[in-house]
């Protein structure tokens, strides 16, 4: 007896010291959820302050309230959720080679400073000063802290590559929070940096964080695009977001119907028409439109195709007071392709009635590139027409058979507008389409936007000191729960992709109080399922069945097992997954293999 102790002594210890070493983990056994313990407040009304669909559905289903303005409290059954998210994240980038670490969410102001961001960052920066008037910033990103750290810890080049990640509560104080968890003043970000010596090494470093993504976005069972993309106030030069595809998302993405092209609709190239422009074959004319100030006005009066028009639109110039956009009239301006143009303010702003006056003696709705005195950008769409219309400089007067060298002046051929659906792709390859996605992700190629500024440097082989490269990859973790319910729900609630529901199975029994047999059952499902590793929602509730159906379906968990007293009578038992809209009922004593076989 004493030698059995000892050895089961010896296994126990060898074990904890594996534990501690990191090569033994123990099984993982399903925190056990009984719904009578825990006091989950569904509610069948769509709450009023709720304008999307997934920030209706977390509060109906109990997953989040709200504080305040763009703050939420998570509750238990959606921070389930949100920790599986995390659980995946972490997983992946482990596996890229990057490493954890977390910094403050208040950081010191003058890093900001030194950065240049912060005034530049602008109003949703939340600045703040301490008991000794100090200031400090309530962290948005994070890209001046991992630098300061990067630029006292790293001195050679042997210690690089290297990516540093966390996931952490970010604060951007938007001046109107809205879609819930979507676009929220306070939120959880997986955010990571990586330094580099050399663009090679960049490239690498990047496109290790794109594979990452790619599975990361993939394992939680998304539909989702990597598309091309404008790098905004975090600055760099190349950059690609990850999008969910929803109809409900805020952003259009545009993607070839033939070949992996994408990108949102800020970065997507319109090409230039493969058509020669005609050759003039009208004289150019004054007309009367008067009160005709937009293009469909003008197209209706003159009787002439909206894309027969051009627009003029004046925007604020950086050198000059003013520069001209000029655009097809069936086009929308892109105003982050005419920010990087040349002489245009930045920020970009359109230009003010007086501005306009000055520059054209007319107002906005008359305005044409006849004859005016400032830089003139002209769409490529634009300039492949011959004898357009557009305004004349003169209230209720436009222009007709005008053309581009006999008529107007020097002009700067430019792509400053939005592609449409239909456009050839810029790949050369197919034709362009248009879907709603939700960012989630975001990747960048920072080169030495920040590391210049703050001084982070090391030695090469060589011995000579040279700035770091860098890249910056995110996620945004809250934004990831609200936009997969925003692609997998229906009029009944969420459906959550297998890795995100908070519960593999819902195990609803049938009068659970009133029937010995149907308890009994339940309660061996429930331990035998569980000690199979399945996560399990045991509803034991005393409430009625329509109750218990109502509350899993709007909960989403994928996979619902019923228990009731007539299947009992035939050793059956009931079974649904959460898009089916019929139950199977299969024998009882198999189960835990017949949910084993259909769980991914």
């Amino acid at each position: 007896m004493g030698s059995v102790l000892q050895a089961e002594g010896e296994r126990i210890l060898s074990g904890g010291l594996l534990l501690r070493w990191g090569l033994f983990t123990p099984p993982k056994t399903p925190a056990p959820m009984r719904l009578s313990q825990y006091p989950i407040n569904t509610t069948r009304e769509t709450p009023a302050e709720a304008e999307v669909l997934s920030h209706q559905l977390m509060l109906r289903a109990g997953l989040i309230r709200r504080e305040a303005a763009g703050l939420y409290s998570w509750l238990p059954m959606g921070l389930k959720t949100l920790r599986k998210a995390e659980t995946i994240i972490r997983e992946e980038m482990d596996r890229a080679g990057a490493l954890e670490l977390i910094m403050p969410v208040f950081q010191p102001g003058e890093l900001w400073q030194e950065s240049g961001r912060w005034t530049a960052y602008g109003p949703e920066l939340l600045r703040v000063k301490d008991r000794h008037e100090r200031d400090f910033v309530a962290g948005p990103t994070h890209e001046e802290v991992i630098t300061d750290i990067v630029r006292r810890d790293i001195r050679s080049y042997r210690q690089l590559p290297v990516n540093f990640y966390q996931v952490q509560t970010k604060f951007r104080d938007e001046i109107r929070p809205r879609f819930g968890v979507m676009r929220a003043r306070e939120f959880i970000m997986k955010d990571a940096y990586s330094f580099h010596v050399d663009e090679a090494s960049l490239q690498q470093g990047y496109q290790a964080m794109h594979d990452a993504y790619t599975r990361i976005f993939t394992r939680m069972g998304l539909d989702f695009r990597a598309v091309r993309a404008d790098s905004g106030p975090i600055g760099g030069d190349v950059s690609q977001e990850f999008h969910v595809i929803a109809a409900s998302g805020e952003d259009a993405i545009v993607f070839s119907d033939e070949d992996g092209y994408a990108a949102n609709l800020e970065a997507a190239a319109a090409l230039p028409p493969r058509e020669s422009r005609p050759a003039p074959r009208e004289a150019m004319s004054q007309v009367p439109t008067p009160g005709a100030r937009t293009i469909d006005e003008v197209s209706r009066l003159l009787k002439v195709a909206p894309s027969r028009c051009v627009k003029t639109l004046l925007v604020e110039g950086s050198d000059v007071d003013v520069v001209a956009l000029v655009l097809r009239g069936d086009h929308d301006l892109n105003a982050i392709k005419a920010q990087r143009l040349p002489g245009v303010a930045n920020p970009f702003r359109m230009a003010g009635a007086e501005r306009i006056a000055r520059a054209t003696g007319a107002e906005a709705g008359f305005i044409g590139p006849v004859g005016l005195r400032c830089p003139i950008y002209a769409d490529h769409s634009a300039l492949a027409l011959a004898d357009f219309v557009c305004g004349a400089n003169q209230k209720d007067t436009h222009l007709t058979g005008v053309n581009w060298e006999r008529d107007v002046g020097e002009v700067t051929a430019a792509d400053i507008r939005n592609v449409r659906e239909g456009d050839p792709s810029p790949s050369g390859r197919g034709r362009l389409k248009i879907a709603r996605g939700i960012e989630v992700g975001h990747i960048f190629q920072l080169g030495r936007r920040y590391s210049e500024p703050l001084k982070a440097t090391v030695l090469d082989e060589s011995g000579r000191e040279v700035t770091l490269l860098m890249g910056c990859y995110g996620i945004g973790v809250t934004r990831v729960v609200a936009a997969a319910i925003e692609q997998n729900h229906d009029e009944r609630g969420i459906i959550w992709p297998e890795p995100l529901a908070p519960f593999q199975v819902v195990l609803v029994p049938i009068n659970l109080q009133k029937s010995v047999r149907v308890r009994e059952v339940a309660d061996r499902l429930y331990h035998e399922l569980t000690a199979q590793g399945i996560e399990v929602l045991y509803d034991d509730r005393d409430a009625r069945p329509g109750v218990k159906f109502a509350d899993a379906e709007l909960l989403g968990i994928p996979h619902r097992l019923v228990v009731a007293e007539r299947g009992l009578e035939a050793g059956r038992l009931e079974y649904r997954q959460r898009r089916d809209s019929e139950s199977t009922e299969f024998p009882a004593g198999e189960a835990v293999a017949f949910i084993k076989a259909r769980l991914r």
